[in-house]
């Protein structure tokens, strides 16, 4: 299996790019958001999925590991597959990604070619729970000062609204009216909607 590639950009199209690597030309299809990083002549690294079916082999590539991520899982959703994944990374960036499944936003996530209301709701319903985690995955966590850091749930939906881009200051308040709606035993998925959701208003 093919976990990367790095070489040279030989040439991109809409929605995919020619690599060569040492001579070889690997055609790799790409999120526009990768996509727009890269320049024809520039060296460039992908972090590759890799997909083999009965008539072909596929390479998707993505820039930052994040977005692999979000591929992989917007495939977890029944009737979406490689293609209607890659649309919806095309459309949305992986924090209005996020922002759209936290809110259960299907109409935000209904722009992407290809996805219907239908197709819409399953991804928001299948996937809102799924969400907060993914958001508090990768490195570089934001740093809250421990004297004042909550605890448990609400610390994880702090840090998830702080890598949305929230300060710690808006993203703590918010969180802290969430659960004096919610109660003590909202989990982290619960706070974070609702902190969104207050913000919003």
């Amino acid at each position: 299996m093919i976990g990367k590639l790095s070489g040279i950009v030989d040439s991109i199209t809409d929605d995919a790019v020619i690599l060569d690597v040492g001579g070889v030309g690997y055609l790799v299809q790409c999120p526009s958001s990768t996509l727009s990083r890269l320049a024809a002549g520039a060296h460039a690294s992908l972090l590759i999925e890799m997909k083999v079916s009965d008539d072909a082999i596929r390479l998707y590539g993505f820039a930052a590991a994040e977005e692999r991520e979000w591929f992989r899982l917007l495939q977890t959703v029944q009737s979406v597959g490689a293609k209607v994944a890659l649309a919806v990374l095309s459309t949305l960036s992986s924090r209005d990604l996020q922002r759209a499944l936290a809110l259960s936003d299907k109409a935000m996530i209904g722009r992407a070619p290809g996805v219907g209301p239908k197709l819409a709701l399953r991804i928001t319903t299948e996937l809102k729970d799924k969400a907060p985690a993914m958001m508090l995955r990768g490195d570089g966590e934001p740093h809250i000062a421990a004297a004042a850091a909550p605890r448990g749930p609400a610390a994880d939906a702090v840090m998830a609204l702080v890598k949305l881009g929230y300060s710690e200051g808006q993203a703590a308040e918010a969180v802290s009216r969430a659960a004096n709606d919610l109660g003590d035993a909202a989990e982290t998925g619960a706070l974070l909607r609702e902190a969104l959701r207050g913000m919003a208003r």
